[in-house]
């Protein structure tokens, strides 16, 4: 079997999990609503106080505080649906029952520490960010990289979150530790995933593109691009539930050695030898 094959079939096994509790796609998008809704209040209260001018925020002190506070947000409320997201995924693993208000209640739990973690992920991106404004060609590359590494090192974050309670600086260190098993590349998995869900987007052109070469009608065109969109959003909610089901998985197995239902243990150990 070869590796395309075998991402479908880690896909698939994830799918598995999804059709138990359709439920959990619905945690993607009340976090993307929620932190849409987050950032326009912000904006639109901030702008409200400064008269509606925006050069009073571009170039002013407070700038990098703004865009702190706007990360902070932001992370807090992803990291919170992600950490009720695995909460489910773990318990469905397990052959339990999940529901969306398990998941609230589970992340609303450790909204302490999911705090903790906002915060040092909030400083790490408005680092980076700094730097990269003030970085040349070579600086950006490295800085690519420099996210890279933090991105792997991190991948377990959210589970360790959810099930250790630690904080933020141990919580990386455990994450980290987690990836230095004999299998801890299993990982790359969730990027074949992420490669598929790319693949299917493309898809979602194809109408854009049929209602531009075939049509002059405005209406039509647009029709198309909505389509395109809800198409995407339905995709995203997919992508996003199912890496995370695996990556709840991978972490089960990394930190108690006990495998979940329906993913074949070479497919843990070693996602390219699945079905060998």
């Amino acid at each position: 079997m070869g590796r395309w094959s075998r991402s479908l079939a880690l896909t698939r096994m994830s799918f598995q999990v999804i059709k138990k509790d359709k439920s959990m796609l619905l945690f993607p998008l009340i976090s993307g609503i929620v932190t849409l809704i987050a950032m326009a209040s912000f904006f639109g209260t901030w702008l409200f106080v400064n008269g509606f001018n925006w050069e009073v925020v571009q170039g002013s002190p407070i700038t990098y505080a703004l865009v702190f506070l706007l990360y902070l947000i932001a992370y807090f409320v992803a990291i919170f649906f992600n950490v009720a997201l695995v909460a489910c995924s773990m318990r469905r693993l397990e052959g339990g029952e999940a529901s969306v208000r398990y998941g609230l209640g589970y992340a609303a739990g450790r909204a302490a520490t999911i705090f903790k973690w906002a915060i040092v992920a909030a400083t790490v991106g408005l680092v980076l960010r700094a730097l990269s404004e003030k970085a040349g060609a070579v600086g950006q590359v490295i800085l690519g990289l420099v996210g890279v590494a933090w991105s792997i090192a991190t991948y377990f974050v959210v589970p360790v979150i959810a099930f250790e309670g630690i904080g933020p600086f141990k919580a990386i260190q455990r994450s980290a530790g987690l990836l230095k098993g004999a299998w801890g590349e299993a990982f790359l998995s969730n990027l074949s995933i992420g490669l598929i869900f790319f693949l299917l987007g493309i898809v979602g052109l194809l109408p854009i593109a049929a209602a531009y070469l075939l049509t002059a009608n405005m209406m039509v065109l647009l029709a198309a691009v909505a389509a395109a969109v809800v198409y995407w959003i339905i995709l995203g909610m997919l992508s996003s539930t199912a890496s995370a089901v695996l990556c709840t998985a991978l972490y089960r197995y990394a930190a108690t050695g006990r495998m979940p239902e329906g993913f074949p243990e070479n497919a843990i150990r070693n996602p390219w030898s699945l079905g060998q």
